[in-house]
């Protein structure tokens, strides 16, 4: 499983590409503008950028540039409506892994994902970890101090987060989104249940509620 950002202004396809990848597996966020995708990008939470050129704001080019002139290796696997050999050479030459023309096969794409977080498996670890707090990416199970502890799919995602954000605070508005992929009613109380069966699982003092913010993970 992997944390990947889509940057698609459309919500149609940003939803159908959504789905997709949250079904084989992965979590994922959306960003609908090109300033808040590269934002989130250079936030170094993701192993994969799924990336549309036609963003308002900064377009798709802009954003990669930006990102690579940064440093930031992250994998981008680029989405538009655009096929010209001409737009396929910019967008490779920007520093994109993959090119995607719409529209596409989920499944083409979810194939392409695979190859591209393979090449980069070696780099990225299979456990995260926070003081004596461990969470294993491939068994699904937790650490706390010297014993396992099984999660279930939501509480593993939300931990995921948590320890992928250590010492941050982290908004109801950003769990929701992250964890659950979609919003929910202002006034649901989803994330408040979800943090305290993780508290009652892995320790309450682990967990800070930070009043009128949100929820901050420290050791």
């Amino acid at each position: 499983m992997a944390a990947i950002l889509i940057a698609e202004d459309e919500s149609r396809i940003a939803s159908f590409v959504e789905k997709g990848l949250r079904a084989a597996g992965h979590t994922t966020t959306v960003a609908a503008t090109g300033p808040e995708a590269l934002e989130l990008a250079l936030s170094d939470q993701f192993e994969l950028l799924v990336l549309d050129i036609g963003l308002p704001g900064l377009d798709g080019f802009a954003v990669l540039e930006r990102l690579r002139g940064q440093g930031f290796t992250l994998p981008v696997i680029i989405l538009t409506a655009r096929d010209s050999v001409t737009d396929t050479v910019a967008g490779l030459d920007s520093g994109a892994d993959d090119y995607m023309a719409k529209p596409f096969r989920i499944e083409e794409l979810l194939a392409r994902v695979r190859i591209r977080l393979r090449q980069t498996s070696t780099e990225q670890p299979t456990t995260l970890s926070h003081g004596d707090l461990g969470l294993d990416l491939h068994t699904r199970l937790a650490r706390v101090g010297g014993r396992t502890v099984e999660l279930s799919a939501r509480e593993f995602s939300l931990l995921e987060t948590l320890l992928r954000n250590p010492g941050q605070v982290m908004t109801r508005e950003q769990l929701l989104s992250r964890v659950w992929g979609y919003d929910f009613d202002p006034g649901s109380n989803v994330v408040d249940v979800y943090i305290r069966y993780l508290r009652n699982k892995i320790g309450a003092h682990r967990i800070l509620t930070v009043r009128g913010a949100g929820y901050r993970l420290v050791s």
